[in-house]
């Protein structure tokens, strides 16, 4: 079987209109990429829903330790997670139904293999930053640099 093709801006425009997002990977650490992400995604009215198995509660909401656990489910779900952790995280989100999910990380051909077989729409890589409105003028720049380099999604 092939791999997932691409990640398209229509692709990722589908993740951002989605208003109910696991982000699985969430750190404790308050400096974190992963906490900075998910808290910019608060902020712009996501109902954004922290995954992390060691922590019960971040960033003041309730945590779930897996993906299948959250209730009421989530619509998309946007990995932040070791490449290790990669593959459980996906088959779990396959189990609760989230049909839509954006890998920051670990989207080797492998990864990509299991999750078009189970019939996952993915984005892989690609920072989030770069698509959400009002992100820093940085993001922004990384963008226009994709752009110009012809690495940015079409």
């Amino acid at each position: 079987m092939n791999p997932a093709p691409p990640s398209t801006r229509q692709l990722i425009d589908e993740f951002l209109a989605c208003r109910r997002i696991a982000v699985v990977g969430v750190s404790r650490n308050p400096r974190d990429y992963s906490t900075l992400l998910f808290r910019e995604f608060v902020k712009l009215g996501y109902d954004a829903v922290p995954v992390n198995p060691h922590a019960p509660e971040l960033e003041r909401r309730a945590c779930f330790p897996r993906v299948q656990d959250i209730q009421p489910p989530v619509e998309a779900a946007l990995l932040l997670t070791t490449p290790e952790a990669t593959a459980q995280v996906i088959d779990g989100c396959a189990q609760a139904g989230v049909r839509l999910i954006w890998m920051r990380r670990a989207a080797d051909a492998g990864v990509m293999e299991f999750c078009a077989v189970r019939r996952l729409r993915v984005i892989a890589g690609h920072c989030p930053f770069m698509f959400l409105r009002g992100a820093a003028w940085f993001h922004r720049l990384h963008g226009w640099v994709l752009k110009r380099a012809g690495a940015y999604p079409k």
